[in-house]
């Protein structure tokens, strides 16, 4: 009896001991796991912040531009000699203003006008862009002719980076584009409060232009507001429509489960297909313009249409049997109880894909590419039908010119994007909490 008792104590300690040691491997696995998920989720958030880091370090200032507030002088002698303006006004439109800008911050600095060495480096203190800004103040009104006003001037390209500090002026003059002079120049003009810094609105609002300093994302931002405005009206309708009826109303054969397969196969498409889809059907077959929002839209009304096809048919699936069998119970028919009862309820989810989709065609460059959106567009669109570009397709325009100045406006531009992209996410997260309920 005692023997078999040690032998049975015996057998519940190598148990126990067995047991011990299989919940402290279990347990050790379960730590390594953890490990694991926290160090992949650390490194995720390392690499986005060291992303997030580089973009905005160098887009920041593309928000601020370099200015000069001088007193101009509309010299009648430069822009209208002969007084014919009367009788052509088109000869206000053909002065030249550059002349009367340089003149303007010479005479800010105290610059001898027959100098010409000094004029020469006046000339590029002051955008090109000042020709456009003054020919459109006399244009709006001719009376400022023969008059001095104070206007604000952009500066170039490279007097707004050497103010930002993006030029080390402590290399030789013959290694950088900004001379000794102009940088004293900045100085004086900052000394006498001439120099400004402010909110570069010019970046959201003005057109292409070969000159940073004048080059902005206003054709960008409208021409993809036109392609999601295309996409919201036609992806939406369709795509809930073709939702409703395979998870409602069609029959369950080979054919529809064929269709949900090229639907999810559909989704998986890189977008450069259907890029070169768009090409062949919208413009080579039906003539439609190139570099159009219309047609952007509808190839990314393609592209989107399986991802909230997906989304409603989700939403639908989320609503309890018990709510389709009650309304039916109650005499209701089924395109009835289709649309009174499970739609309303299914409408969370359907917006959170639809707007989750658009989201993703905002973003999109490489089908833009193929029909034509590369196009340098000054001017902003009127319609859907006139040429415009988008915002990740002015940021791949952008980041292709070598200038400087061009680095900090492709930055800034994708700070514009990410900050689109956060809203739509945003709105998506909260409509979804604003209408979900839990069953």
């Amino acid at each position: 009896m005692t023997e078999a008792t040690m032998s049975s104590a015996g057998m519940q300690t190598a148990t126990a001991t067995k047991r011990d040691f299989g919940l402290k491997r279990r347990h050790a696995a379960e730590a390594r796991f953890r490990f694991y998920g926290i160090a992949a989720i650390t490194i995720g958030l390392v690499f986005l912040a060291i992303l997030m880091f580089s973009i905005f370090s160098k887009g920041y200032t593309a928000f601020v531009q370099t200015a000069i507030t001088v007193p101009v002088e509309f010299s009648a002698e430069i822009i209208d000699k002969d007084n014919v303006r009367a009788t052509d006004p088109r000869k206000l439109l053909t002065a030249n203003y550059p002349v009367i800008a340089r003149n303007a911050v010479a005479r800010a600095l105290g610059v001898d006008l027959s100098d010409k060495v000094a004029m020469k480096q006046l000339t590029g203190l002051v955008s090109e862009g000042s020709r456009a800004q003054l020919r459109d103040i006399v244009a709006a009104d001719p009376s400022v002719v023969g008059t001095t006003r104070n206007v604000t001037l952009l500066a170039a390209a490279d007097i707004d980076s050497a103010n930002k500090g993006q030029i080390d002026l402590t290399v030789p003059e013959a290694k950088r584009k900004v001379s000794d002079q102009q940088v004293a120049w900045l100085s004086q003009l900052k000394a006498a409060g001439q120099l400004s810094t402010p909110f570069n609105w010019g970046l959201l609002t003005f057109g292409a232009s070969s000159r940073p300093e004048t080059a902005g994302l206003g054709v960008a931002i409208i021409g993809s507001l036109y392609m999601m405005l295309v996409v919201l009206v036609c992806a939406l309708p369709i795509g809930v429509a073709a939702s409703i009826y395979l998870e409602e109303f069609a029959k369950k054969n080979r054919f529809t489960d064929l269709i949900e397969v090229n639907i999810n196969n559909l989704a998986a498409v890189p977008s450069i297909v259907f890029g070169l889809l768009g090409l062949a059907v919208f413009i080579n077959f039906f003539g439609m313009p190139r570099s159009a929002p219309i047609v952007g839209g509808l190839v990314l009304t393609l592209m989107t249409l399986p991802t909230i096809i997906i989304a409603t048919r989700a939403a639908l699936r989320s609503v309890p049997p018990s709510i389709r069998s009650a309304a039916l119970g109650i005499g209701a028919s089924k395109m009835q109880m289709v649309f009174d009862h499970v739609l309303p309820l299914a409408t969370p989810g359907i917006l959170t894909g639809t707007i989750i989709g658009l989201a993703r065609a905002l973003g999109e460059t490489a089908p833009l590419l193929l029909i034509g959106m590369v196009a340098f567009v000054a001017d902003k669109p009127a319609t859907p039908f006139d040429p415009a570009t988008a915002l990740p397709v002015q940021i791949y325009m952008w980041a292709n010119e070598a200038e400087r100045a061009f680095v900090e406006r492709t930055s800034g531009a994708i700070i514009v994007l990410l900050l689109f992209l956060a809203v739509m996410n945003i709105t998506a997260i909260l409509l979804r909490r604003r209408f979900e309920r839990r069953w």
